[in-house]
């Protein structure tokens, strides 16, 4: 059982950032995979980015360029660096684990690009 714990989301204005932390319960170091996916109002989960064990990334075309996912084992945190948002970043943003067959998700963090 992994458990894992989101924040930094929040108001921004566009062309601000804002960097999303999500703290799991126990070692990442060898996780598969982690990331984030967002949903927003009336639309599907969709997938953000992620980081694969080794260290390789994939990210939405809607955000290459701008957002970054990184890891800190010594903390077992993963973080999204968001920048240049946009109002179309809006949206409940989830972390996720996959591990051993099962992929557990966080409660979720709103972040809100307005002015």
């Amino acid at each position: 059982q992994v458990q894992l714990v989101e924040s930094g989301g929040g108001l921004v204005q566009p062309g601000g950032s804002l960097r999303l932390s999500c703290a799991a319960s126990g070692s990442i170091s060898s996780m598969p995979a982690m990331g984030w996916y967002r949903q927003a109002p009336g639309k599907q989960r969709e997938l953000v980015a992620r980081i694969m064990w080794g260290g390789s990334t994939n990210y939405a075309d809607s955000v290459k360029g701008r957002f970054t996912i990184s890891v800190d084992n010594a903390k077992n945190t993963v973080y999204l660096h968001m920048n240049s948002l946009k109002p179309e970043d809006t949206a409940v943003y989830y972390c996720y684990a996959f591990l051993a067959g099962s992929i557990y998700w966080g409660q979720g963090t709103q972040v809100t690009v307005s002015s």
